[in-house]
């Protein structure tokens, strides 16, 4: 199994366990940028490993595949909207729950990833975050299964030998609180690819889906559509219907295929003409691809679980709990705006050139009139951050016809002006080297003037130093955060003071 270092917290210790000993052990899982550039050189290894291996956790932790049968489970891959379609997913699914009609489900997990602002966000119970104290109880119930396992089987303790990487330890958990909490419904966002993928030990979902695929992760996934949607479609399982939305037609022609090895129902999802006239929770044009995905994965959900026909037929006409469910979705950190004093910000975590493609073209169409100053606020910390820098600017310049950045400013990811990060936010997979260098945010301002942009242009340190600068522009700022889900992150700590990124309003 993978090796990673290892916080040694005694299995029974006496004393009060608190939420920052569950984090702070919960970071010690994470695989440092060695590791993961080891891992991203020798794909083949991780790929055949990893479900066998998540499978001997799982043992170890007490569970086999076949016992979160009952959480009725519905499974999304895809590369762009995972999380949006969990979101609409959940939201129509509480509309059902809280119908005297259907009264189903009863509870409702939601399993999605990153995080933004707190790691208790990936796992949430009817729309909202599990508390601290809650997150604490299963982590280390969790924690002390594998500890006493390991000691037991003369493996060594987590402290002393190996553990799952953070990601598989994150889905465990969620699987043993969900099991542990008695949902009868969960909605599960596959972490990378769908074959291979830490989720995918599952063993009959009420049904699968795919979102819009494109080129990502290709260390571990391929580069060509074909390659990549190759993966996506491992979540399919015989005995369960397949849903994708329209792909282009080199994935469209691998998912059929794998169709066809499967044996499955399946069925592509166009835009439902009920979706077009609805004005959906999530912005962005492109969002209604999700929410036709989301519908009809509820109703064959609903179908499998209940016995019922929702009632969705061509989908030109939704009934009320679909169409109140897509109205009221929440997630955070994509499409969204708050606007404070005088400042409006626009935040989307856009990090691939598909991604912040949409990015554009949404925050194209929103009023900038009264705004004085136009600002972008960008990092990517790990991918092609000058290109996907200057894609944005294409998009925005075909968009608008012309440039509409006066200040740009490209800051890392850490939070805080004393250069701390939250314990939720810290993240040990990239190069320190490179943040402490300001490596990637010099070489952004030195591309950025390629663009034509006259905008001035700042390097950052951190997150809050940067939206203080902001603040400090003379007149009225209308500004652009996106590239990274972790800015969104911690731009979102500094902005919220403290709110919860739920996808369910309070």
């Amino acid at each position: 199994m993978a090796e990673v270092s290892a916080t040694p917290i005694p299995a029974g210790q006496t004393g009060e366990r608190t939420y920052a000993d569950a984090i702070t052990a919960l970071n010690s899982f994470q695989s440092n940028f060695a590791a993961l550039e080891a891992l991203r050189k020798n794909p083949g290894y991780s790929n055949q490993k990893s479900l066998p291996e998540m499978i001997e956790w799982f043992r170890r932790a007490g569970y086999k595949p076949s016992d979160f049968n009952n959480l009725s489970i519905l499974h999304v891959a895809g590369t762009k909207g995972k999380g949006s379609t969990c979101a609409f997913i959940t939201s129509i699914l509480r509309q059902y729950a809280l119908s005297p009609s259907y009264k189903f489900p009863s509870k409702i997990g939601t399993y999605t990833s990153p995080h933004l602002k707190a790691v208790r966000e990936r796992i949430q119970i009817n729309g909202h975050p599990i508390s601290e104290t809650l997150f604490t109880k299963y982590f280390f119930e969790l924690y002390d299964r594998l500890e006493e396992s390991s000691q037991r089987e003369g493996l060594g303790g987590l402290s002393d030998g190996t553990k799952p990487m953070y990601f598989r330890f994150l889905t465990m958990l969620a699987f043993h609180t969900y099991v542990r909490e008695g949902c009868d419904t969960v909605i599960l966002e596959v972490g990378v690819g769908g074959e291979h993928d830490s989720t995918n030990i599952i063993e009959a979902p009420t049904v699968t889906g795919i979102t819009r695929l494109g080129i990502d992760h290709v260390a571990l996934l391929g580069n060509t559509l074909g390659e990549i949607a190759w993966h996506k479609a491992g979540v399919f399982k015989t005995g369960s219907k397949g849903l994708s939305v329209q792909q282009e037609k080199e994935a469209m022609k691998t998912i059929r295929e794998r169709v066809e090895e499967k044996k499955i129902d399946f069925e592509v999802v166009p835009v439902l003409k009920g979706v077009e006239n609805i004005k959906l929770g999530l912005a962005g044009e492109f969002q209604k691809g999700n929410a036709s995905l989301a519908v009809k994965m509820v109703e064959e959900h609903m179908r499998r679980c209940t016995g019922k026909d929702i009632g969705i037929g061509d989908g030109n006409v939704l009934p009320e709990e679909v169409k109140k469910g897509l109205e009221t979705a929440v997630w955070k950190g994509r499409c969204q705006i708050i606007t404070k004093e005088k400042e409006e910000w626009c935040i989307d975590g856009a990090h691939t050139k598909d991604s912040i493609m949409e990015a554009g073209k949404w925050f194209a169409g929103v009023d900038r009139s009264e705004y004085k100053n136009i600002v972008l606020l960008f990092n990517q910390q790990t991918r092609d951050a000058e290109q996907l820098a200057k894609d944005l600017h294409k998009i925005l310049k075909h968009q608008l016809g012309g440039d509409i950045f006066t200040h740009v400013y490209f800051t890392t990811n850490r939070t805080y002006s004393d250069h701390t990060t939250k314990l939720d936010l810290i993240s040990i997979n990239i190069s320190s080297e490179a943040v402490d260098t300001l490596k990637v945010q010099k070489k952004l301002a030195q591309t950025w003037p390629e663009t034509g942009s006259k905008a001035e242009v700042h390097v950052m340190e951190t997150i809050q130093e940067t939206v203080e600068a902001i603040k400090k522009l003379e007149g009225k700022s209308q500004v652009l955060v996106t590239g990274s889900l972790h800015l969104v992150g911690g731009f979102l700590e500094v902005v919220e003071d403290g709110e919860e990124a739920a996808i369910l309003p309070s």
